[in-house]
């Protein structure tokens, strides 16, 4: 049922849409972590934040992504030794816990991009770069082009794809 209201939702263009999907994809997303026994789930982000210790640090990072953060200090706010941690995000979440951290990193810099309501050095900023050109070599590195070209690039076919 949430399903389709999301669907039905998208496809309109009613006042409210973006604020109405956004709560629409949490209650999905509630409703997954409560469906999908979290041992038996594959890793992922699902997973992990069925994971009680490792929820802790996973809304850390997402909660402060420009903050510098180190295994250790992740660790703490879960509760468990560095090694433990790392053993456990990474068999979690199928990542280890930097490399995760930089997945999510790009994917709010490549949102932040399309949107083109930021320079580049406030994206860079935001997504915990001190320096712009730090952040472009590391998103060139992993998206394969230059931030500038990747603001630059249409991506209205991205658009009609997820409204499909």
């Amino acid at each position: 049922m949430v399903v389709r209201l999301v669907g039905e939702e998208a496809m309109g263009r009613r006042p409210g849409r973006d604020l109405v999907l956004t709560r629409l994809v949490e209650v999905l997303l509630i409703e997954a972590l409560r469906i999908a026994p979290s041992e038996q789930a594959p890793p992922g982000l699902l997973r992990g934040l069925a994971d009680p210790q490792l929820a802790q640090a996973l809304r850390q990072m997402h909660g402060q992504i420009a903050r510098s953060w180190t295994v250790a200090q992740l660790a703490k706010t879960s509760a468990l030794s560095r090694s433990a941690f790392f053993d456990r995000f990474s068999r979690t979440i199928g990542l280890p816990p930097m490399e995760y951290l930089l997945q999510w990193r790009m994917a709010v810099a490549k949102d932040l991009l399309s949107k083109r309501e930021l320079r580049l050095a406030e994206v860079a900023e935001r997504v915990g770069y001190g320096s712009t050109s730090a952040f472009s070599t590391a998103f060139s590195r992993y998206v394969g082009q230059p931030p500038s070209r990747f603001a630059r690039t249409p991506r209205t076919l991205d658009r009609n794809r997820s409204e499909a």
